[in-house]
């Protein structure tokens, strides 16, 4: 599993921004209404110029968003029902060394967001573009598997598409999913129609046009 207790399998920042655009990519194919996807890519207007974000919400109070910034990324996690949420203590504050150590190189990345994506957070990792690893604040963990949520919400993002077909086939019921074409999309491979049919064949890429542009996905072909 993936959390920050271990964050040898995240994928380096380059791949992990493939990994992001694939993952908006697919859930605009399977779902599209906005309002019911999971995970999006885009750019973001942002203090100095735009900047790519990743995110993902889920709907009952959790989310995540990894921001490719000059330096590398930076990713910050909220999983409200976890024990380093801000809200477990009274009056809220963040847990004690989650933000306190973000390297400087990041501000571009945490002037990305509004203040409260700063306040209501349970984790937050780093990597710059030459580092070895991912890296987090010095923090004395409470005695629990997880606890600040960093397991739960970013061991979605191992890099393999059966994790991705997995949950979507859980998710996007009674849609059964090619994991083909997922590998394709994983891939970083331009859609063509039949990738895009084999995950829902009321989708083509003429009407997904816009989106792959936002997402910054290879555009396709016939």
């Amino acid at each position: 599993m993936i959390s920050t207790r271990d964050l040898s399998q995240l994928p380096d920042v380059t791949r992990l921004r493939g990994v992001f655009q694939s993952m908006a990519m697919l859930d605009a194919i399977i779902m599209p209404d906005w309002p019911f996807r999971y995970y999006s890519f885009g750019e973001y207007l942002a203090p100095g110029g735009s900047i790519p974000i990743g995110s993902m919400r889920n709907y009952s109070g959790d989310d995540l968003q990894a921001i490719f910034g000059r330096a590398g990324c930076l990713i910050r996690g909220f999983a409200h029902e976890y024990e380093m949420s801000p809200y477990d203590v009274d009056p809220p504050r963040v847990f004690p060394g989650v933000l306190d150590d973000v390297p400087p190189e990041f501000a571009d990345c945490l002037a990305a967001l509004a203040d409260e994506y700063w306040q209501d957070i349970t984790f937050c990792i780093w990597r710059r573009h030459a580092d070895p690893a991912w890296q987090h604040g010095r923090i004395e963990f409470p005695d629990h598997l997880d606890p600040d949520g960093s397991g739960f919400l970013l061991s979605a993002y191992d890099g393999k598409p059966e994790t991705y077909h997995h949950w979507a086939e859980g998710y996007y019921q009674p849609h059964r999913l090619d994991l083909g074409a997922i590998r394709h999309v994983y891939e970083h491979k331009p859609l063509t129609e039949e990738v895009v049919r084999a995950l829902n064949p009321e989708r083509s890429l003429a009407e997904l046009a816009e989106e792959i542009e936002g997402i910054g996905y290879p555009k396709g072909g016939a």
